[in-house]
């Protein structure tokens, strides 16, 4: 599903609705793809939309800027190709009290969030606004998403993303709730409490989400909700357990944490490090999905056990998060595993930066201070961070001799000529050069069709140590296939061959997320709401 005319004919402005929620990962973006989806099921032009977003899983667009994961996932779900004026302001952590502040996909400054509070908000207004009116010059509908509380006293003077954005745009809100957490109705009276008179005005609906049990058992508390404060509940939405649609808020990796302690073994078990800053963490979603599969994420050193591959993954913060590393034990606790010969070990981004020799970063431009650090001196590469950021999507092959493919059947592709495609995305600060002098392989053969490809990535000839700039190594299908098989080959086992589709799961997930929604949500209601009527198409 793809819509490609985005462009208004009448002239008027389109539809407005904003998601609000009472607290942070409450469902709000998950809810915002399931709406913008059933949207264009309707026959609507969709598009999402949130002013400034706070996280570390980023995306790519095509032209090459970086956005919030999210508005890149509920692009997606709307058929569409995502934009900066989707996402205008992205804010990256690099710290307790700093973050790279990236305006329309391009790094701006590194500021504290009291610089960010004084002398970047006053003056955001204009940028938010011009976007939100780009949207709505080509979209019939703009799915506005807030972000955590629109009752957080200490910030509202200076929002731009909940509440005072819902004025500029005019746009009636649906406030969401996660009864799942408890104190739902506290949440929701609570939040209402503290809005002005004209916010709680803006207020046209409550959501209740991630709901199991008995709904009759909640009608009195629904029907107490709606006569205590005026505003309808449009909808009591059920918990869908293990949702395969991207996440970005690093809460969701308590989660996945947790259920990777907790799960049954696998034939494969990949250990990843889940470090202070860990960033598109997403590019492991497909392998969960795998059967023979167990990915762990892990924070402490001594849970690292014997795993057939150790991950060191993005992350915002490279020497920081290495220093980490350090401090923990992570260290040496990778160098046993590495010298047992039982683990291979892989480092995607950041994480391939820290298997090199040495980082440097004289400009801070990685954490906003000056530095270097030598890397853990697994393979032969150097980094130094620069000023401009590397945001690209790619596309390629894996190399001839890559230590990614070592199984037999990989050889006997590679040998006959048959090339394994690959595409994914970066998103670096820094920039890194081989050293001589050491026995490496290619990882992938980069570049456009036609050009020549150029090597990115390193490994030993062993294929037991490689890195690659590349994030989403693990959407491609075949190659991921060909990779886990290849794990089971040296474990004596047989080998899966059969794979699905990350990318077909991805559009079954909106569609049956989409569909739950419709179900347990008054869609007349909200499309009153927004001043439009429900068509199909």
């Amino acid at each position: 599903m793809e819509l490609t005319d985005t462009t208004r004919n009448d002239g008027s402005p389109g539809a407005v609705l904003m998601l609000q929620g009472t607290a942070s990962d409450v469902g709000k973006s998950v809810v915002t793809a399931a709406l913008c989806r059933i949207f264009v099921q309707d026959g609507y032009r969709t598009a999402p939309f949130k002013s400034q977003n706070m996280a570390l899983n980023s995306y790519v667009t095509a032209d090459g800027k970086e956005i919030g994961r999210a508005q890149g996932m509920q692009a997606e779900a709307c058929g569409i190709e995502a934009t900066t004026d989707m996402n205008p302001i992205l804010i990256k952590p690099t710290g307790d009290m700093h973050s790279q502040i990236v305006v329309h996909g391009r790094p701006l400054a590194h500021m504290s969030a009291t610089d960010y509070r004084s002398r970047f908000l006053p003056e955001a207004k204009d940028t938010v606004l011009e976007a939100l009116d780009r949207l709505r010059g080509q979209y019939d509908i703009v799915v506005m998403e807030g972000a955590g509380s629109p009752a957080e006293i200490n910030l509202k003077d200076r929002d731009i993303v909940n509440m005072n954005l819902a004025g500029w745009a005019d746009a009636p809100v649906l406030l969401v709730a996660d009864i799942d957490r408890g104190g739902v109705f506290a949440f929701l009276v609570g939040t209402l409490e503290l809005l002005e008179p004209h916010e709680r005005q803006r207020v046209k609906g409550f959501i209740i989400n991630k709901f199991r049990g008995d709904l009759s058992l909640l009608q009195p508390g629904l029907d107490w909700l709606e006569e205590r404060t005026g505003i309808p509940v449009l909808g009591v939405l059920p918990y869908i357990p293990d949702i395969r649609i991207e996440a970005e808020d690093s809460v969701v990796l308590d989660e996945l944490t947790a259920k990777g302690q907790s799960s049954p073994e696998a034939d494969i078990d990949i250990a990843v490090i889940r470090y202070p800053r860990i960033s598109n963490f997403t590019d492991f979603d497909p392998l969960q999905e795998e059967r023979d599969v167990r990915v762990r994420f892990i924070t402490k050193a001594a849970d690292l056990g014997h795993p057939d591959v150790i991950i060191l993954p993005g992350t915002k913060d490279t020497i920081g998060d290495l220093q980490y590393l350090r401090s923990q034990g992570f260290d040496l606790a990778i160098a046993a595993a590495v010298e047992s010969g039982d683990a291979q070990l892989a480092g995607i981004c950041g994480g391939y930066q820290m298997l090199g020799k040495m980082l440097h970063d004289p400009d801070a431009a990685d954490g906003g201070v000056a530095r270097e650090e030598e890397g853990l001196g697994y393979l032969p590469v150097a980094t130094t961070f620069a000023k401009e950021k590397r945001t690209v999507r790619v596309t390629g092959r894996v190399a001839d001799h890559s230590p990614l493919l070592l199984s037999a059947e990989s050889r006997c592709l590679l040998a006959a000529g048959e090339p394994i495609s690959v595409e994914g995305y970066e998103i670096h600060m820094g920039q890194s050069r081989s050293l001589k002098g050491e026995q490496m392989a290619p990882v992938f053969k980069l570049g456009p069709d036609g050009e020549q490809p150029a090597a990115e990535g390193w490994g030993t000839l062993d294929g037991r140590i490689w890195g690659t700039y590349l994030h989403g190594v693990f959407h491609n299908d075949r190659l991921r296939r060909l990779w886990l098989d290849r794990i089971r080959e040296s474990k004596g086992l047989r080998p899966v061959k059969e794979t699905f589709s990350a990318s077909g799961l991805k559009e079954q997930e909106f569609d049956r997320v989409a569909s739950l929604v419709r179900e347990h949500l008054d869609l007349e209601q909200v499309y009153q709401i927004m001043g439009i009527s429900a068509k199909t198409v």
